[in-house]
């Protein structure tokens, strides 16, 4: 085997690059149907927790079409870092209409946010429409010397 050839097998081949951990050719594929999750029917869970801290970076009203829970938790705690997001929240919205079934969703905020309040507030009317509703709890518990706020999910 010639060197020249030897050292391009090991390099790999330039043309192609991985995308999500496949390999993929870019010269076949858009950059936007490399990066896209192939359709397929959504999936209904009893519960889910809204990943990121309800962060906007990974949440969008796609992933409220696929992933149909009867309960959402939305954990986000940090408005400096946009936990919740109200983007997030209103994709809730968007994704829950197209699911063509009016199923009872209950919305889960483990923490007393500006952004839930105001969200739960101005959308109302559209959550009641779309089934929708949000568990409001102010528990604490009580460990030690420590104390936290809490909420319990019965199914």
């Amino acid at each position: 085997v010639p060197e020249d050839e030897l050292s391009r097998s090991s390099h790999g081949n330039p043309g192609k690059s991985l995308v999500n951990g496949v390999k993929t050719n870019p010269a076949s594929n858009s950059p936007k149907s490399s990066l896209s999750v192939p359709l397929g029917p959504p999936v209904y869970v009893d519960l889910a927790y809204i990943p990121n801290h309800c962060s906007g970076k990974n949440t969008d009203p796609e992933f409220f079409k696929r992933v149909r829970a009867s309960y959402y938790v939305v954990s986000g705690n940090d408005a400096a870092n946009g936990e919740p997001s109200r983007a997030v929240l209103d994709a809730l919205l968007e994704g829950k209409s197209q699911w063509g079934e009016n199923l009872q969703v209950t919305l889960i905020p483990t923490h007393d946010t500006e952004v839930t309040r105001e969200w739960y507030q101005q959308t109302h009317e559209k959550q009641q429409e779309l089934n929708i509703m949000v568990l409001a709890s102010s528990s604490t518990v009580v460990m030690q010397d420590e104390s936290f706020p809490a909420c319990k999910i019965e199914f």
